[in-house]
């Protein structure tokens, strides 16, 4: 990608709202928005599951899915949303969605419009993926049937990768994203950057926009691998000052050291709960495969050597779930 090109990316992202007037409108959605579906629930070792299908305005509407202790509760129980990395889905982390309802949370989590495994066409649209995190919250507090089961005072979220952007992000980060050019410069190579290459038209959904939307609600964060955490500085995270576990797999090929984790550690303005996981790929953050993805899917599923994946999720659960019973 040309420095050209990525200044013009970088610029979309940052252009003042005095020039919102003169860019392109939205895209239309592809169909007509539908009223929010509910299909289940199924119920497995004491947690329910339902799929949802969330409306989103004049947008596509947003699949969903939530997880939930079978069992009646005695009072409202905390909410944890999660967004998945580039190209994921909502059952990306399925194995942490059910062992956290299975520790008494509430989860939801949502496939990004137009970044997930069927369509990359807005994989690079971080405002768009921060925006529909909140449309996932305000449908669990207002539209969803278990509603009044949810205490909103207790909002958590985890997300991973391109995930880990969104939470922070959401959660009042502002990044810098000028530091593309220079970083994109040195690294042309690394995965960010071949993204943005391919989709820095979509780097905003063709919107111009100050920063980021923020939500105010979420109290908690558990951020794995973070994309673009070089672009966070300390005044950007200056507004994060919420509890944060951040997680950096030791031998990360996708996001290398020390461009992503190290940034967002350092620029936090309460020291983050840091845990470097040695000799772990950036795919070992999703649950092991199934045979019949890992035929699919060999990127994502092929094992990192001497490392046993099955075993560090059972870890990774285990303190994501003693995280959020300590802050929430």
């Amino acid at each position: 990608m040309s420095t050209a090109s990525l200044i013009a990316a970088a610029s979309v992202l940052l252009a003042s709202c005095a020039t919102a007037a003169t860019t392109a409108a939205p895209s239309p959605p592809q169909t007509a928005p539908q009223p929010a579906a509910q299909v289940g629930p199924s119920i497995r070792d004491g947690v329910a599951f339902s799929r949802l299908t969330l409306i989103d305005g004049d947008q596509p509407a947003i699949e969903a899915g939530v997880w939930y202790p079978a069992e009646a509760a005695t009072a409202p129980r905390p909410l944890i949303v999660i967004s998945h990395g580039n190209g994921g889905d909502f059952r990306s982390h399925s194995d942490t969605a059910q062992a956290l309802a299975k520790a008494g949370f509430i989860v939801a989590t949502l496939t990004h419009t137009g970044d997930n495994w069927r369509d990359q066409s807005r994989a690079t649209d971080v405002v768009d993926r921060t925006r529909q995190l909140s449309v996932l919250i305000d449908h669990m507090l207002g539209q969803w049937e278990g509603r009044a089961g949810i205490d909103a005072g207790r909002i958590g979220a985890f997300g991973y990768s391109a995930g880990g952007f969104t939470v922070l992000a959401a959660a009042g980060g502002d990044p810098d994203l000028t530091r593309l050019v220079d970083h994109c410069r040195a690294n042309p190579a690394f995965y960010d950057c071949r993204l943005v290459g391919r989709h820095p038209e979509t780097m905003t959904g063709g919107r111009s926009v100050p920063r980021l939307p923020h939500d105010t609600r979420l109290k908690a964060l558990v951020v794995a691998a973070p994309a673009l955490g070089f672009t966070f500085t300390r005044e950007g995270l200056a507004d994060v000052t919420q509890p944060v576990q951040l997680w950096q797999a030791g031998s990360d090929q996708i996001l290398p050291s020390p461009f992503y984790a190290e940034p967002v550690r350092d620029a936090l303005p309460r020291q983050p709960e840091y845990i470097r996981v040695e000799g772990a790929g950036h795919f070992d953050f999703l649950p092991p495969c199934s045979p019949e993805l890992a035929a699919n899917a060999p990127m994502i599923c092929a094992p990192t050597p001497d490392f046993d994946r099955a075993a560090f999720h059972e870890a990774l659960n285990r303190e994501m779930i003693r995280f959020f019973r300590t802050h929430l």
